[in-house]
């Protein structure tokens, strides 16, 4: 890892929404108590399909074939180093996607973190109660807090030398939550304007490799990720129909 990320310099700063970033007394970062979901009834089965279920949509796709040789480390590896160079990518990949539908993702269109019919991403403010927030700011506030994250060299070490921490598994899977949540409302509130930006097949394609990822190094534990119940809305349902389809493995 030292190398990969030397080589491209420090993380820059994301491209945020336009909205003040969380002061000090505002809201804490989710690692100690991370964001959770508030669900209503579950959604009717006779309800309209999410674009994203439909065809040709579901099938668009860069990558043809399985993603076991993507998503399997290099020879020598250290598996640390591999989940952390990963999870790096996969942050700065989404960013750029994010960044590209800021004008479409407002407080006033997106006045929830929703992911689904009634699915909606809670976070924990000042008093670890956990609230909802528009999405753009809870997005923000997740890409900061990952920022931050990133660019701590006892979290993740990029000098020789330096060891990965004993907690780094547990801190990987909150940083695959929180990505993993961001895919959700993307997907639920703005797919259609993926389209129209005519980037649906990298977005899948990026989105199918992750949870390829997440499901090799136990990092995509979906009832750790949604209520039982969001299991049947949302993402969850595309991956479910992805291994349907032979595009992930079951």
């Amino acid at each position: 890892m030292s190398g990969f990320l030397n080589s491209i310099g420090r993380l820059r700063a994301p491209k945020r929404s336009p909205l003040s970033p969380p002061s000090a007394g505002g809201y804490f970062d989710p690692l100690p108590s991370p964001g959770a979901e508030l669900t209503s009834a579950p959604p009717s089965p006779g309800g309209a399909r999410p674009l994203y279920l439909c065809q040709p949509f579901v099938k668009a796709a860069l990558v043809k074939g399985s993603f076991k040789t993507i998503v399997a480390p290099p020879k020598y590896v250290d598996v640390n180093e591999w989940v952390a160079i990963n999870l790096f990518d996969f942050y700065h990949n989404l960013n750029h996607f994010y960044s590209a539908l800021t004008e479409f993702c407002t407080i006033h269109n997106c006045p929830t973190m929703s992911a689904g019919p009634t699915l909606n991403f809670l976070w924990p403010d000042q008093n670890k109660n956990l609230v909802s927030l528009p999405a753009p700011t809870y997005i923000d506030f997740v890409m900061s807090w990952l920022q931050k994250l990133l660019e701590d060299e006892s979290v993740f070490p990029t000098k020789s030398g330096r060891e990965f921490p004993p907690s780094f598994a547990y801190t990987a899977k909150h940083v695959y939550k929180h990505l993993f949540r961001i895919f959700a409302h993307l997907y639920h509130a703005h797919f259609e304007q993926i389209v129209h930006l005519s980037v649906e097949a990298h977005f899948n394609s990026l989105f199918a490799h992750f949870l390829a990822f997440g499901k090799e190094f136990d990092l995509l534990v979906i009832k750790d990720l949604m209520t039982p119940q969001g299991l049947g809305q949302g993402v969850a349902e595309l991956g479910d129909k992805w291994r349907e389809m032979g595009i992930l493995e079951a």
